[in-house]
């Protein structure tokens, strides 16, 4: 409540309001004392207690969650390479964008061009000793129907041109190897995104079967993040929404970066992994963010603040309103029958801003009492008006300034 002063008033200083209070005091004598009793307040209490209140009424209430979580890039790719031999040129610029089929690397091509000109010579090889085959066994067909041949000649000129047939069908095969790994001999980029160092320089020995990579490529546009809830809160919110307390909300995500700032970007909440990390017991959630900026980077330390249920018929009421008795439980005072104050105990388990909320204990339309409440006890009197109304203070009356004067004179 706010204290105001009519104009055109004075306002007398804090000795005078003291003295004030004691001739009233004095001058209601033991009549006041029993009359405030008869009405319910406590002794030496002039008169009701004013007190400002706020009605509540029931609202759907967001379950807001700030959890850990860690960025990953949204595609990560190792560079390897497919065939062996030695380096011989670096066509990128480390921390580079590289496109998805950009040559990065060479490696010496000139063993892998010589098997796919074997392998090519074959093939010719094998198509012409084919054309001799498929040419004698046409010969001895006719032959072969006039009996001026056995039966079995031709049976063998046929099976020698299959034969012809197949082993071109196996030096084509072997040509197209060859072509690949030539092919190979240029590692691309097997996706868009920016690159790291080169773990290998210009004349270093690859091979196909080595651990390490040649480099590694990551996609930051967009980034996903791995939030971490634990088991036991997504439980309890499954079995919320399971009885109809609440609905479940769009998982629309803000982020705090590890300086404490807001990324400024809104992302979303993809999935949930099905599983419990048995380590920590926890529950995976990721998100994606977009990144146009690059200012998310993997591995960053971050916070993520999202809605994942809507609690309904809860009521918001501000934190100056509750207290918490010995046994921890939340208690407000109400504006009860009479004008009589009225002790509430209700359920507040977490706070929304500078509001508690709460989701029993409160009917909509109940006056919350919120201040003045340094003097109200269960069924004390109270003069309530709505909260930050403002209080009119009178400057005394002569007649008042009088007796104070005569008041002052006497104790001197």
């Amino acid at each position: 409540m706010r204290i105001e002063v009519r104009p055109g008033r004075q306002v007398i200083g804090g000795a005078a309001a003291s003295a004030l209070l004691a001739l009233a005091a004095c001058g209601g004598g033991g009549g006041d004392a029993t009359k405030a009793k008869e009405k319910g307040g406590a002794p030496g209490q002039s008169g009701p207690v004013t007190v400002g209140y706020v009605v509540v009424q029931p609202t759907s209430v967001p379950t807001t969650s700030e959890l850990p979580g860690r960025t990953v890039a949204y595609q990560s790719s190792e560079v390897r390479p497919q065939v062996s031999g030695v380096i011989q040129r670096r066509f990128f610029t480390e921390g580079a964008i590289v496109k998805r089929g950009q040559p990065l690397y060479q490696i010496d091509p000139s063993l892998y061009r010589a098997s796919a000109n074997q392998a090519s010579a074959n093939v010719a090889n094998a198509q012409a000793t084919y054309e001799a085959a498929k040419i004698r066994a046409d010969r001895y067909k006719p032959l072969a129907q006039m009996e001026a041949i056995s039966a079995q000649d031709y049976t063998d000129a046929v099976a020698t041109q299959r034969q012809a047939a197949a082993t071109i069908a196996v030096n084509r095969a072997q040509l197209d190897t060859a072509r690949v790994n030539l092919r190979f001999t240029t590692v691309p980029a097997p996706i868009t995104g920016r690159i790291g160092r080169s773990l290998f320089t210009v004349g270093a020995l690859v091979s196909s079967t080595q651990t390490d990579p040649l480099a590694t490529i990551q996609q930051l546009d967009p980034m996903f993040v791995d939030i971490q809830q634990s088991s036991a809160n997504l439980l309890a919110l499954r079995r919320s929404l399971a009885s109809g307390g609440a609905v479940p909300a769009r998982a629309e995500v803000t982020l705090k970066l590890e300086d404490g700032s807001d990324y400024g970007i809104k992302g979303a909440v993809e999935f949930a992994e099905v599983v419990v990390d048995p380590s920590t017991g926890t529950v995976t959630l990721r998100a994606r963010f977009p990144n146009p900026n690059g200012l998310l980077l993997p591995g960053m330390f971050v916070r993520a603040v999202f809605s994942q249920s809507i609690q309904q018929n809860a009521f918001l009421v501000p934190q100056t309103a509750i207290t918490r008795d010995a046994k921890g439980n939340a208690t407000l005072y109400v504006v009860g029958a009479n004008n009589r104050a009225e002790q509430r105990t209700v359920t507040a388990e977490r706070t929304q801003g500078a509001y508690w909320v709460v989701i029993d204990g409160l009917k909509a339309g109940d006056k919350v009492i919120t201040q003045g409440l340094a003097n109200v006890k269960p069924k004390t009197p109270l003069q309530p008006v709505p909260a930050d109304t403002p209080q009119k203070v009178q400057a005394p009356s002569p007649e008042q300034m009088d007796k104070m004067s005569s008041a002052k004179g006497k104790a001197g």
